[in-house]
C-alpha cells in the first residue's frame, strides 16, 4: 500500500523535502568534480607535452579566441600554477560531496525510523 505525501505528518514532509535538496546539492557536487577531474587531467597533459618539448621549439597558448606565442617556462609555470588551485578546488568539492553524504544517509536512516512507526 501506498502511503501519499499530504498523509505524511508536516516534519516528515519537510526531512523528504530536505532529503530531495541534499541529493540535488550532491548531484551537482559530483558533476563539478568531473569537471575540475578533468581540467586536472588536461593541466597534467599539457605539463607532460611541454616537458616533451627541445628548448627552442615555439609554444602557444589559448587566451580567449587567440592563440599566441608564449614563453615556455612562463606557460610551464603557470600551468603548475593552476594544477595546484585545481588540486585545492577538487580537495574542497570532495570534502563537501563526503559531508553531503553524511547528511543524505543520516537523514534517510531518521526517514526510516519516522516512517516504521
Amino acid at each position: 500500500m501506498a502511503i501519499k505525501f499530504e498523509d505524511l505528518p508536516p516534519q516528515v514532509q519537510n526531512q523528504l523535502k530536505q532529503l530531495q535538496q541534499l541529493q540535488q546539492q550532491l548531484e551537482m557536487t559530483v558533476q563539478q568534480k568531473l569537471q575540475i577531474e578533468i581540467k586536472l587531467r588536461e593541466t597534467e597533459n599539457a605539463l607532460e607535452e611541454l616537458s616533451k618539448m627541445e628548448g627552442n621549439e615555439a609554444v602557444y597558448k589559448s587566451v580567449g579566441n587567440l592563440i599566441i606565442k608564449a614563453n615556455k617556462e612562463n606557460l610551464i609555470k603557470e600551468l603548475k600554477e593552476d594544477k595546484e588551485t585545481t588540486e585545492i578546488r577538487k580537495k574542497t568539492i570532495e570534502e563537501q560531496e563526503k559531508r553531503l553524504k553524511e547528511k543524505i544517509e543520516e537523514l534517510q536512516n531518521k526517514l526510516q525510523e519516522a516512517l516504521s512507526k
